[in-house]
């Protein structure tokens, strides 16, 4: 079931999603710093994550991570870059595995049978197997566990922010702009700026409707 690193993952599947093929650019990297201060300052401003430092939260027990990654994927089919946003917002930011915790865990539960990676519109992303499936309904309480310790977390920040409030997802939004001019081909670059237009014109779309009545 594996595909081996060296053949399928570390390849052009992954690295094109930003994940190894960058050398380092973006927050943590080695090559290229991370964002400039203004930038982290105005990330954080807006409820968004700490784009220069780790966030810290509760300790990651052993086997969290491939729990995490089977519940994510649960939900629908998605590719390593995603797994690990996936992660972090469901934990309020908490939690952000690093690629080197993510990368032999996906292998390990391709050898299992659990997950296997499939080409769907031209990219590839990780989908659970029927055996996977049937793990994740056989095994609710120990990925419900996964994501206990963040419960509060998670309820501590919505109650800081609110019913409705904007900032938090303004943050987000900010920080995968961030992430895509850093680390995007020029294609993902140019698709992200058809997305935040049509994004802008239904933002003005709102306000033209005006107060119902």
């Amino acid at each position: 079931m594996g595909h081996g690193w060296g053949q399928g993952w570390v390849g052009p599947g992954w690295a094109a999603e930003g994940m190894s093929g960058h050398k380092g650019r973006g927050p943590g990297g080695r090559g290229r710093p991370g964002p400039p201060p203004w930038v982290q300052e105005l990330v954080r401003s807006f409820g968004g994550p700490d784009m220069g430092a780790k966030a810290r939260g509760p300790k990651v027990r052993r086997g969290d991570v491939r729990a995490a990654i089977l519940d994510v994927l649960a939900v629908e089919p998605m590719n390593g870059y995603q797994i690990i946003q996936q992660i972090s917002e469901r934990s309020a930011g908490a939690w952000k595995p690093s690629p080197g915790s993510v990368y032999p865990t996906v292998q390990q539960l391709e050898d299992e049978g659990l997950i296997e990676g499939q080409e769907r519109e031209g990219r590839r992303v990780l989908v659970l197997t029927e055996e996977g499936r049937t793990y994740v309904a056989e095994h609710p309480d120990e990925l419900r566990a996964t994501w206990r310790p963040f419960e509060a977390t998670g309820d501590e920040v919505a109650a800081a922010a609110g019913v409705g409030d904007l900032k938090p997802v303004i943050g987000q939004v900010m920080g995968a702009v961030w992430q895509i001019m850093v680390s995007g081909t020029d294609q993902q670059r140019a698709e992200a700026a058809d997305v935040l237009g049509e994004t802008r014109r239904r933002l003005y779309g709102l306000l033209a409707e005006g107060e119902p009545e």
